[in-house]
């Protein structure tokens, strides 16, 4: 595969007119993460503190507020908090810990060493793809709002294609989750690699088609490269309000109505658009899953994030709903934690989605599992709890790949 190094300038996107005009990439340095305990009964405190913030790393209604701070807002934001304490010192030292980006001939493992630019990440699947064309194929779920194709790949294996229940894994949902895209793509690199040598792969080949779409939020994602490394969200734009973007963990079709989940506010992390799968990644992605789901079923689905280590299952909206199958959710979650503890000792949280990390609603689980009729839906939050959040240093991205491949292996496994 031919790759270019990116240096860490700006550069300008590959599709003309993508971009209305250049902007000027936020350098980090000197800004740190403080996580703060809020008051109680304090919406306007928090609302402060997300005004004063760069980013807020775990929106939602947690215990704590993990948020990235500019040298001249520390102490205002401090000044607001029951309690603080700094997380991290420096974001961009942080950041220049992940390396510039790299790429190699694929498929080889050496792939998983470093980050690599979205160019080489489409790629890397096309690459990896015409290495097994006997039983995978590239296919796409639709396009993003700035037009670029949501790339995938579906492997099968005994059977032919399309003969067995699906797995649909997702990844890089928020675009500043770089180890997602590395991890989802980790695994389709299994699948296919150690087919013909490995055989518990192949039985886990054989009994599921496998559909990874490694970068769901692709323009969020090149965002992250070109602009603002901890950018979210997509890159749609309101006519009404000059805040960019939507969460599309926010708005799939399913319960987006139910209040306290997600935000009515623009330039909230968690946006939750104006309607409905009102964005062009949400709607590709729900045809998606209700084709899968038309066909032979999905058996397991995959939601692939960062951070805080969990695995979580529905119920997002409501805290104390349960599904009916929540013993074997519950079952193998438990399972993946134990085989993901085996491999380098990192340990998850485990639990439905809402009671224990916090409410969201439009979510991919809970439309995954009754609309999408999923046995089992998972997301995963990968590492790590916060030192490094989303910037993971590079030296840590074939640690968690592995360690989440045994996880989701055992998940295979029980499904």
């Amino acid at each position: 595969m031919k790759g270019l190094v990116i240096s860490s300038l700006l550069l300008p996107l590959a599709l003309a007119g993508v971009v209305p005009r250049a902007e000027e990439k936020v350098d980090y340095s000197g800004f740190k993460v403080l996580r703060v305990a809020l008051p109680e009964s304090t919406e306007d405190i928090e609302a402060q503190i997300e005004e004063l913030a760069a980013h807020v790393l775990n929106p939602g209604k947690s215990a704590h507020l993990d948020v990235v701070v500019s040298p001249e807002n520390i102490d205002a934001v401090t000044a607001l908090a029951a309690e603080s304490s700094v997380v991290n010192e420096d974001v961009g030292a942080a950041l220049a810990e992940e390396g510039e980006f790299k790429a190699y001939a694929v498929p080889s493992e050496s792939w998983f060493t470093a980050y690599h630019s979205y160019a080489d990440h489409t790629l890397f699947l096309r690459d990896l793809q015409a290495g097994f064309t006997g039983q995978s194929e590239l296919v796409t779920a639709g396009s993003s709002v700035q037009g670029r194709v949501i790339n995938g790949i579906h492997i099968w294996g005994s059977g032919g294609k399309g003969s067995k229940p699906a797995v649909l894994i997702h990844g890089t949902v928020h675009a500043r989750e770089w180890i997602t895209t590395m991890t989802t793509e980790y695994f389709a690199w299994q699948l296919l690699t150690k087919y013909s040598s490995d055989a518990t792969i192949r039985a886990l080949v054989d009994k599921f088609d496998y559909y990874i779409m490694p970068v769901v939020n692709p323009d969020g994602f090149v965002y992250t490269q070109t602009n603002d490394r901890l950018w979210r969200k997509n890159r749609q734009t309101l006519s009404s309000n000059s805040c960019v973007g939507r969460d599309i963990n926010r708005n799939w079709p399913y319960k987006w109505e139910v209040p306290g989940g997600a935000s009515t506010n623009p330039c909230s992390e968690t946006y939750k658009g104006q309607a409905a799968g009102d964005a062009p990644e949400n709607r590709g992605l729900v045809a998606q899953v209700n084709a899968l789901r038309d066909a032979r079923g999905i058996r397991l689905y995959l939601d692939v994030h960062s951070y805080g280590q969990y695995i979580l299952w529905p119920y997002g909206y409501d805290c104390s709903l349960r599904p009916d199958n929540d013993a074997k959710l519950r079952s193998l979650a438990t399972s993946a934690a134990s085989a993901i503890r085996a491999v380098s000792g990192t340990g998850y949280t485990i639990g439905p989605a809402c009671s224990t990390l916090y409410a969201t609603t439009g979510d991919s689980t809970d439309y995954t599992d009754v609309p999408g009729n999923a046995t089992y839906s998972y997301t995963y939050e990968l590492r790590d709890t916060g030192t490094y959040g989303f910037s993971l240093p590079a030296n840590q991205i074939q640690p968690t790949v592995r360690e989440t491949w045994a996880g989701v292996v055992s998940m295979l496994q029980g499904a």
